[in-house]
């Protein structure tokens, strides 16, 4: 249950079907170069349909991950589902400069402390110390999320 002060990052549904279809066609061409190539080997064959196979999967886990979207509450920024990505008593700042190692349409946070490797391809990722959110969301919706994240821990000075 979201109050009347949490913030919402919601995957654009146009972006979300785009990457989705990029990812199937990708799938497919490499499948029918594996399949329709006269001359190949099966060893190349074989790499081709483990390729496809894998580009299939990724287009899978991007459209079901997308299917939520991201609440910022008092306390933390979670998954609409329940599961946490991070409290924000353990946010270090927020980075969302044009050389900041951050997705598309996102911002970059770091941790005081390092996380398990999660990857949600298309909404957020977390490695170590930092956790990347973004991707298929509206750039509008991330600036606020990330301008809201560094006031609530601190003060703008946080924001790089």
């Amino acid at each position: 249950m979201t109050s009347g002060t949490d913030l919402s990052l919601t995957p654009s549904p146009a972006r979300r079907m785009s990457a989705v279809a990029l990812l199937g066609v990708l799938g497919a061409l490499l499948l029918r170069v594996a399949f329709g190539a006269e001359e190949m080997t099966a060893g190349w064959m074989a790499l081709l349909v483990v390729m496809a196979a894998a580009v299939l999967w990724v287009a899978w886990r991007l459209w079901v991950a997308t299917g939520v979207r991201l609440v910022l509450s008092e306390e933390d920024l979670r998954e609409e589902g329940g599961r946490v990505l991070c409290r924000l008593d353990e946010i270090e700042k927020v980075e969302r400069g044009t050389f900041a190692f951050k997705p598309s349409n996102g911002f970059l946070i770091r941790l005081k402390t390092p996380g398990s490797r999660v990857w949600a391809p298309g909404l957020w990722w977390r490695f170590g110390r930092r956790l990347g959110v973004g991707g298929v969301t509206p750039t509008g919706q991330g600036k606020a999320m990330a301008d809201v994240i560094a006031a609530r821990i601190g003060g703008m000075g946080r924001l790089d």
